[in-house]
């Protein structure tokens, strides 16, 4: 069933003592991720009010991952184009396939774009188009 206002729903689990700063973090992350990211004044308030402040950078250092934690972010950043993987065999549990597994592929086939990966792009002299440099 989806949650339909999931502040109301976090707010009891973030404002009870008995869960440790780890478990309000993941909570925290949690509803940021099924957001799609938040305001840069709602993840102050939360910090504030559940008194994380020290662990902070938990949750912000997801933006280094390409997490949309701030929603003004995500206007910013560039998505990363995604191979189509529909007709390869998957496993029951494991359907999804991680961004990076799409970007060392294209960093194999020298397929990365020179302006988003200005380091890994090129090739170097001495390509000899044998594999992976």
């Amino acid at each position: 069933q989806k949650v339909k206002d999931s502040m109301r729903v976090l707010l009891p689990v973030l404002l009870n003592k008995s869960h440790d700063s780890y478990d309000k973090i993941r909570a925290i992350l949690l509803y940021i991720f099924s957001t799609n990211g938040t305001t840069q004044e709602n993840l102050d308030k939360l910090i504030q009010n559940v008194q994380i402040e020290s662990d902070s950078d938990m949750i912000k250092n997801w933006k280094y991952l390409d997490v949309p934690v701030i929603s003004s972010f995500v206007a910013q950043q560039h998505k990363y184009r995604r191979r189509d993987r529909s007709s390869e065999e998957t496993f029951q549990l494991s359907r999804w396939t991680p961004v990076i597994k799409d970007v060392m592929e294209d960093a194999i086939e020298n397929k990365l774009d020179s302006k988003d990966w200005p380091y890994c792009s090129r090739c170097p002299p001495t390509w000899n188009g044998s594999g992976a440099v």
